[in-house]
């Protein structure tokens, strides 16, 4: 209520202590209506986090998304060729409006597969007149066509011969199998197996489509020959892994998986580590293996590197510092930031709270990115030299406006929490800039387990704890066939058909980087 004329008090100290008075007051409601203010904004960039979290693209929910509208596009690609095959039809009764629609062009089909001819006889006289035809040529036209799977049962037969002289009996050794007393063969194994861990079909699924092709195989058979076959490939995995152990340097990433419990199911963990040279021009070929754990504990990261003494690429997991301790035998690892998760905080308020300082930041970030993008590839060396004259201003300079701005923002700003993120950890970060074998990022790990997340909406749990090992023995051997650009399937085909009688000293010759797919090799 404002006073009136006859309200106001004469004296002079009288009416200063008022005028303090409603200053105060007006100050104490301005910064009530600021805090106001300021919360409500803290609120809505929250509920944009959680929603993004929830809703948002990430890499695989992108994927999910992307083949959303992938089938929408197949939707009505399908509806659009229906319309217009049954204009074509009645279009004698039916009027259709007119429209273009631009059709794919038709590329010629695979010169690999084998060809059947149908030869489609020609009349022997003219039907005009009657006399002799001559042949001109003839016009061909190709139909892809599908042949459904198909099984055969093969019959290895061991003449058995008797010496007439002494009566000894001769007979050959009978052929090694893939699986102690199994009948399986190694091409079917191959197709159990990577159906389950890499293309995510649980074996009742499996089960029940051999079911349909007129093969009874039920979940318990398929289970035994699965379990048959990963200890089969035991030696394998363990050559895999020293293989990944024996790099300069490795990514390291973990990703959820639900493990059944009673009347629930628990959350384990798949970790996976990935050797990959080939960004800075390494000659080795690259693999990745992986272990499953019931938790998430820091144990199991120094469990599974507990003899490895390079450089770890990986986020800033807390359970990875023991790794980088000055006193951990044979010694500390060294520690490698990864920019796509410093850049993935900043992007998000810029994205979502349009806010200016992580709008320049990410800007500044995306010029490092560009240069590296451009020396992918290089040796070390090289990578080394072009960063020392390239990127290290940029990064220098990235440094003191980061440093310099934040002093300027409250602690509990998310903008400073985002800045604090690589600015706590800066020399992780920057280490890429004195070391060519380091990578930008830690995305090879990221896609390593990007199969895993697409899968397990498919497969729902883990079995059990000895089923997730299992799990992590067999990704890693289909992972390591895919970044050799080798067919997962024929290779496992490949290595079940020998490894029984394969020498041991001589396991390395089976590893998918020494294998030569015949069938791509004919195509």
């Amino acid at each position: 209520m404002t006073p009136t004329p006859e309200d106001l008090p004469d004296d002079t100290e009288a009416l200063r202590a008022a005028l303090i008075a409603e200053r105060a007051a007006r100050r104490e409601s301005e910064a009530r209506a600021s805090g106001a203010e300021a919360m409500v904004a803290h609120l809505k960039l929250l509920i944009a986090k959680l929603k993004r979290d929830r809703f948002g693209p990430s890499s695989e929910r992108g994927r999910k998304l992307l083949d959303q509208l992938e089938m929408q596009l197949e939707e009505l690609e399908t509806a659009a060729a229906e319309n217009e095959a049954a204009a074509a039809e009645g279009s004698a009764m039916t009027s259709v409006r007119p429209f273009t629609r631009a059709k794919p062009v038709r590329a010629p089909l695979p010169a690999h597969l084998p060809r059947e001819r149908i030869v489609i006889r020609s009349p022997t006289n003219c039907p005009c007149c009657g006399g002799r035809l001559a042949k001109l040529g003839e016009t061909i036209t190709e139909t892809l066509e599908s042949i459904p799977r198909s099984y055969k049962v093969i019959q290895t037969v061991r003449e058995k011969f008797s010496c007439r002289s002494c009566e000894t009996i001769t007979q050959p050794a009978a052929p090694f199998h893939p699986i102690a007393r199994g009948r399986a063969g190694p091409d079917l194994l191959a197709t159990i197996v990577h159906g389950k861990f890499g293309e995510h079909q649980p074996l009742n699924r499996q089960s029940e489509r051999f079911a349909r092709e007129g093969l009874d195989l039920s979940v318990s058979t398929l289970a035994d020959w699965v379990g048959a076959c990963t200890t089969a490939l035991s030696p394998l995995i363990a050559l895999l892994k020293r293989h990944v152990l024996a790099a300069e340097r490795i990514h390291g990433d973990d990703t959820t998986v639900p493990v059944l419990a009673k009347n629930k199911t628990a959350t384990g963990r798949l970790w996976a580590y990935v050797r990959d040279d080939r960004p800075f021009g390494g000659p080795v070929s690259p693999a990745a293996i992986f272990f499953y754990s019931r938790d998430r504990g820091g144990e199991h990261p120094c469990r599974h590197l507990a003899g490895y003494g390079g450089i770890l690429q990986a986020d800033a997991y807390a359970g990875f510092n023991d790794l980088y301790v000055a006193g951990r035998k044979p010694g500390p690892l060294v520690e490698a930031g990864c920019w796509a998760h410093g850049r993935r905080k900043l992007f998000v308020l810029a994205d979502l709270a349009k806010a200016p300082l992580a709008v320049e930041a990410v800007r500044r970030i995306d010029a490092i990115f560009a240069i590296e993008r451009d020396i992918n590839g290089l040796s070390a060396a090289q990578r080394h030299a072009i960063r020392q004259i390239r990127v290290a201003p940029l990064v220098t300079a990235l440094e003191q406006w980061m440093r310099s701005e934040r002093t300027k923002l409250s602690r509990h700003a998310d903008v400073a929490k985002a800045m604090d993120y690589m600015l706590k950890r800066w020399a992780a970060f920057t280490r890429f800039v004195a070391d060519g074998r380091i990578c930008l990022t830690n995305n090879a790990a990221e896609r390593a387990l990007r199969a895993i997340a697409l899968g397990r909406k498919s497969w729902l749990f883990a079995g059990s704890d000895r089923g997730g090992e299992r799990a992590a023995a067999m990704y890693s051997l289909i992972a390591t066939a895919k970044l050799n650009d080798a067919d997962p399937q024929a290779w496992l085909a490949h290595v079940l058909a020998r490894i029984a009688d394969h020498p041991a000293s001589r396991l390395d010759e089976l590893m998918p980087w020494h294998w030569h797919n015949p069938r791509k090799a004919a195509a």
